[in-house]
């Protein structure tokens, strides 16, 4: 099977960091969005900045910019979405509808997987 370009979204989780050290581990070209809202939380730049290191790029885009993500989605094959709504549940699906809305627009990704919660789910 041929590498990809893999865009992770919410990186900085849990889950996205394994996603994105497996990506980059199996030789993907490996994209990881960066918020701007990210703000100075230290612990998320210094994982962005060793990503970096490791050979991913950073895309920064935001969530109320859909332009930034169409920009973003163009320039991969492959989106996973790993922002998880725990506490905040309505909002993460609302970001992830639009995310969905910006890999529409871009028209390049065939198929998505994002996570709802702790229940991945596919949108087609």
């Amino acid at each position: 099977m041929g590498k990809s370009k893999v865009l992770v979204v919410g990186g900085t989780g849990y889950i996205g960091r394994r996603i994105v050290k497996a990506s980059l581990a199996q030789g993907h070209e490996t994209y990881v969005l960066q918020r701007p809202d990210i703000g100075l939380d230290i612990d998320k730049l210094q994982m962005l900045l060793s990503f970096k290191k490791q050979g991913a790029h950073l895309i920064e885009a935001s969530f109320a910019d859909h332009r930034s993500l169409v920009e973003a989605v163009k320039r991969v094959d492959v989106v996973i979405c790993t922002i998880s709504g725990v506490h905040f549940r309505s909002h993460n699906i609302l970001m992830q509808l639009k995310l969905v809305d910006a890999i529409r627009e871009a028209g390049n990704v065939k198929k998505r997987k994002l996570n709802e919660g702790m229940i991945p789910f596919f949108l087609f």
